[in-house]
């Protein structure tokens, strides 16, 4: 259905038009669901179809929301093994549409938000996804951030421990009610941050099955989407991320994870399989402290959906289901705290 829209759909047609080659209008605007950050907009056009992503509206946290890096880093993506859509133009002038935006390629692909992935019949299928989604995020984590003039997109070396810092301090900022498994799960992790072991690549810091736009017709990634949370950072942050989320039961947000599920049953890997197939492709013989990157994850989403249900309670989230997410928090810490515990008794 056509989104309901606050600001000048006209202005926005004459300036896409005059900054966007070959851009005609006029244009239609279609809302995407499931998307709890950044708005984004289908928009058709007499030109053609398009993506424009852009920042919510109402007051935003110190870099949340960087639709402007989102933009640098597809634009620096093009030429490289990472599936990404292509971008035409960046928009920082707020009163054109009332937020920063930037317009894309649209990518007519698939996106799956169940890990089980029930949509394929076929065993084998499924699994060539997952070592498609395998290979991508190797493939990001191989991209010369100096080549493609990345260098300067984060800070280098000591990744884990700024981001815990930074992730504390906006859990901190938008907690709505004390939380003791959070408070715990936070005490944990200051006191088992690793030692910073060198490793620096480009992460996404959002990579997860719900984010990939795959080809509809074979077992390929036509692109990688949503890189708000993406900089210069620990590639194992990416890898125990999505691991995380596969872990996680059905019905807990917008993506059904795989607890409980026999992947075997499926032609899905486990856990075990993926990670080795990452660290052989990464030339890595295995993996040291797999449960801090674990925790650290569920704590990193938990921060983030705090985040979302803040917004929601000052009226500003961008999904109406945004004030519902803030359920989640408490049981992601749980979930972590169970998985500590369980990994300390083997």
């Amino acid at each position: 259905m056509t989104a309901t829209v606050t600001f000048d759909v006209e202005k926005l047609t004459q300036y896409l038009e005059s900054h966007v080659a070959g851009f005609m209008g006029p244009i239609t605007l279609t809302k995407f669901t499931g998307g709890q950050s950044n708005p984004t907009y289908k928009v058709a056009a007499k030109s053609g179809l398009y993506v424009l992503r852009s920042q919510p509206p109402g007051k935003l946290l110190k870099s949340a929301h960087a639709v402007d890096r989102e933009y640098q880093v597809l634009d620096a993506l093009q030429d490289t093994d990472v599936a990404v859509a292509q971008v035409y133009h960046l928009c920082r002038d707020t009163s054109v549409m009332g937020a920063m935006f930037y317009l894309m390629e649209f990518c007519d692909g698939a996106v799956y938000w169940s890990a089980s992935l029930p949509e394929i019949t076929s065993n084998a299928y499924r699994s060539q996804m997952y070592d498609a989604m395998n290979k991508s995020l190797v493939a990001l984590h191989s991209v010369d951030i100096n080549a493609v003039g990345l260098q300067d997109y984060g800070k280098a070396g000591n990744y884990f421990e700024r981001q815990f810092a930074r992730w504390t301090s906006q859990y901190r900022t938008t907690e709505l009610h004390k939380i003791p498994a959070m408070d715990q799960l936070i005490i944990w992790l200051e006191n088992h941050l690793p030692e910073d072991d060198g490793r620096v690549c480009l992460v996404h810091g959002d990579f997860r099955l719900d984010n990939m736009m795959f080809a509809k017709d074979k077992p390929e990634i036509m692109a990688v989407l949503d890189w708000e949370l993406s900089t210069l950072g620990h590639p194992f942050s990416d890898l125990a991320y999505q691991c995380m989320q596969l872990r996680m039961p059905q019905g807990m947000g917008t993506i059904d994870g795989l607890q409980g599920v026999d992947r075997a049953s499926l032609g899905i890997p486990t856990e075990a399989e993926y990670v080795a197939d990452y660290c052989q492709r990464m030339g890595i013989e295995r993996i040291e402290n797999w449960s801090f990157y674990l925790a650290f994850s569920f704590f990193r989403l938990a921060a983030i959906v705090q985040g979302v249900a803040k917004r929601a309670s000052q009226g500003n989230a961008s999904n109406e289901h945004a004030s519902k997410v803030g359920a989640f928090v408490e049981p992601l810490a749980q979930m972590a705290l169970s998985m500590i515990n369980n990994s300390a008794k083997q």
